[in-house]
């Protein structure tokens, strides 16, 4: 009789672990520096970017603008709400040719968005604006603010 409520209560606690072992899931895609060195800088074509990394789920808002590839990695322990623990972002622009320009990786550190590498071909970078906004507003944006309710 001792064995068996030992039996159980080791059940119970192994159960109760592995119920509070966290979870970790990854959302979206970003290529890794190696599909990327494939890609030259005032070169390749949009063309060759779909070849080497594959084409993204999220483009610029204007005609040529660019195209970005966002990743992130969510992290949920038990009932509680799932929390981002990081978020990267791979930005290519091109020209009105359709030549790559600049290709660059962002992540958040401290909730500031860093860059984390870049190659340009010009001094000037356009579009950080847009991509400071798609680094900031995600994980802030909530059901209320979408459907209106305050």
């Amino acid at each position: 009789m001792m064995r068996k409520a030992m039996l159980f209560i080791a059940f119970g606690v192994v159960l109760f672990a592995g119920a509070c072992s966290p979870i970790y899931r990854n959302h979206g895609y970003v290529p890794i520096d190696q599909d990327l060195a494939q890609i030259e800088v005032g070169k390749s074509t949009r063309d060759d970017v779909a070849a080497a990394i594959g084409r993204p789920s999220s483009t610029g808002l204007l005609e040529g603008s660019g195209w970005y590839y966002v990743g992130s990695r969510w992290k949920t322990v038990t009932w509680h709400a799932p929390e981002e623990i990081s978020r990267e972002v791979v930005a290519v622009s091109f020209n009105d040719n359709g030549v790559v320009t600049n290709v660059e990786r962002f992540g958040l550190e401290k909730g500031e968005v860093v860059t984390l590498s870049r190659r340009v071909t010009e001094s000037k970078v356009k579009g950080i604006g847009f991509l400071r906004q798609l680094m900031g507003s995600i994980g802030r944006i909530n059901a209320g603010q979408v459907l209106g309710d305050n």
